[in-house]
């Protein structure tokens, strides 16, 4: 899953609010890197972000989804906002990425009207503030009971089972302590036994075990996406398209010709 961010204000510096047409080419050399979906933000959800407004996020966001969605690549819509969520989906959204697993009033019920994926993520607090004191009595615990509570609500909503990704949240609302502790626990929350999406790409957790600022971030976050594959994740939400399916496929032949047990 490619980020495309239409923002202002990306944590990354990569946010192209504003800018179709570098936007549209970015999703095009993305795809050309080896993507299988596009994920489209209009509102950044970094620590510390301002709020946007419905009709500035719609702006953003759908003339993008209008003009990739006759291209033959999935597009994602990364949003908490029930009514962009229904305009994404008319638009030709399959995905909808929500960082508050569709908590929001009439969020769940825009999605379960529709045939939309979605993808629930775990976040303790809410953007602006969630990484000031975050805490938890057990995290692993937390997280798995959230995300097994959101499944639920949403299979008892009539949406079905395929339909449904959950996401660890890893960075919202959590230290490095805790992110650590659910990157090794992955295999754990299979066993809520839908796909597993995961998102650390270029994030400050990799920043503080490397000691290298965002930009620099590469290596990192493409070693994180193959220990996350390694886990179990079955999608894997990055900055760095190329450089991840180059290391993915290195370690897809080497499990291929592990597995044959050819010796030759």
């Amino acid at each position: 899953m490619a980020i495309l961010n239409v923002t202002a204000d990306s944590f990354s510096g990569d946010g192209l609010a504003g800018r179709r047409d570098a936007a549209l080419r970015r999703a095009e050399q993305a795809v050309r890197d080896g993507a299988h979906i596009l994920d489209i933000g209009g509102e950044s959800s970094r620590p510390g972000a301002p709020p946007v407004s419905l009709q500035e996020e719609m702006d953003r966001v759908l003339p993008i989804v209008e003009a990739l969605a006759a291209q033959d690549v999935p597009l994602s819509i990364d949003t908490v906002k029930p009514a962009l969520m229904r305009a994404a989906i008319a638009a030709g959204a399959a995905i909808i990425n929500d960082i508050c697993a569709l908590q929001a009033p009439g969020a769940l019920e825009a999605v379960a009207a529709s045939e939309a994926g979605v993808c629930l993520m775990h976040m303790q607090g809410e953007p602006r503030t969630m990484q000031q004191d975050p805490h938890y009595q057990d995290v692993l615990g937390e997280v798995e009971a959230f995300l097994g509570e959101r499944r639920d609500a949403l299979l008892a909503a009539g949406v079905a089972a395929e339909r449904i990704l959950l996401d660890p949240g890893f960075g919202f609302g959590k230290t490095l302590a805790h992110n650590l502790a659910l990157f090794a626990a992955l295999p754990r929350l299979r066993a809520l036994q839908q796909p597993l999406l995961v998102g650390v790409s270029r994030k400050s957790m990799l920043g503080q075990i490397t000691g290298q600022p965002v930009e620099q971030r590469v290596a990192a976050s493409v070693a994180a996406a193959l220990l996350a594959a390694q886990s179990g994740a079955a999608i894997l939400r990055v900055h760095d398209v190329a450089a991840t399916r180059d290391a993915l496929a290195v370690w897809t032949a080497v499990e291929e010709h592990r597995n044959s047990g050819d010796l030759v």
